[in-house]
């Protein structure tokens, strides 16, 4: 097949255009070129800001596709830009939503397709809403073939996956762990999670590409391995061979204490337990299997990263940040269980 990515080297992208490059597929990206290098040989690259949409008219003016995946839209005026562009050029058009678009809290614990859409925490959710009503529209009104693909927390070689966490990623986490210091896990720990290997993602994504019984459907893509949070840190302490040394702290606080973004990305996502059923896709691209475990994915990661210190971004402010909620928390605790003057 010949296929089109718009973006193609992040951290869902990347593990796909390998994938297909492998299996002889005739893969395109347009990108601005900064990480092409992680790619193998035999991409075509068209080396455009997709925002300049006369030049990237130019470049594929001659073209035509079987797919066009759009991995970085997230608002309906970007995929405005992305119809005008190829509507008539491809008989499949993917975008990449998101997990997160689901109803919080859930009214079932167990996310299938049909589970409500409605995010009333995170703009960045109710933007991804807006893009799949707009496709879904030009699918049901003029046949826009449009798939839109649902992805919940997927990680790579480069970033162990958390949810309490500073601007700089995740590194600063890690590096407390093997230092003996206390992290925080939001809530008391035991809501359940879903992590995916972009290696997997990349096989049930394939799976839907070029696939006719796959138009006009949203699919979400996961492993099937549910954790609780707590798991999920006791995971990533044995990848280091250290002790966890962790502290509780309420979502709600953690959201008030700012400055993080936690109200969003965690009230409105990773606080809410999420088991996701993969049956549509099991059934769209009969098959497919998760394999890699999160124990031994993110062993692999943190391998990865403590042998490439490029991926190992200090954050003092986030560091100091951990401390003083710790302290904040254990102070109050002290206080009322010291202070016998208190009223109940």
């Amino acid at each position: 097949m010949k296929i089109l990515f718009i973006g193609g080297t992040g951290t869902i992208s990347t593990a796909i255009s390998k994938l297909l490059i492998q299996s002889g597929h005739d893969l395109y990206l347009i990108n601005r070129g900064k990480r092409n290098g992680v790619l193998p040989e035999g991409a075509h690259y068209l080396i455009a800001d997709i925002d300049d949409e006369a030049k990237v008219a130019g470049l594929i003016k001659d073209l035509e596709f079987d797919c066009v995946v759009d991995f970085i839209a997230f608002a309906p005026k970007q995929l405005e830009r992305d119809y005008r562009l190829f509507n008539g050029k491809t008989k499949q058009f993917i975008f990449i939503s998101s997990a997160s678009v689901y109803q919080k809290p859930l009214s079932d614990y167990r996310v299938t397709e049909a589970t409500p859409l409605a995010n009333p925490y995170w703009q960045y959710s109710r933007d991804k809403i807006d893009c799949e009503n707009y496709l879904m529209k030009l699918y049901r009104e003029e046949g826009f073939p449009v798939t839109i693909v649902r992805p919940s927390y997927t990680y790579d070689e480069r970033k162990v996956p958390l949810a309490v966490h500073g601007n700089q990623g995740t590194w600063s986490v890690i590096k407390r762990i093997i230092d003996g210091k206390p992290v925080i896990i939001h809530g008391d720990g035991t809501s359940l999670w879903t992590m995916t290997h972009n290696s997997d993602f990349a096989k049930g994504f394939a799976g839907l590409t070029g696939n006719i019984r796959a138009l006009g459907e949203a699919v979400q893509i996961t492993s099937d391995e549910t954790l609780t949070w707590n798991q999920i840190y006791q995971c990533i302490a044995k990848a280091v061979d250290r002790p966890l040394k962790a502290v509780h702290v309420s979502s709600e606080f953690l959201a008030a204490a700012g400055p993080y973004n936690f109200y969003g990305g965690l009230l409105g996502d990773k606080a809410v337990s999420a088991v996701f059923d993969n049956t549509k896709l099991k059934r769209l691209a009969p098959g497919f299997v998760a394999v890699k475990r999160f124990d031994e994915g993110v062993k692999e990661t943190i391998d990865y990263i403590l042998a490439h210190p490029e991926y190992q971004q200090e954050d003092p402010e986030f560091d100091i940040w951990t401390d003083k909620i710790i302290e904040i928390m254990q102070l109050a605790a002290k206080t009322i269980k010291f202070n016998k003057n208190y009223d109940i």
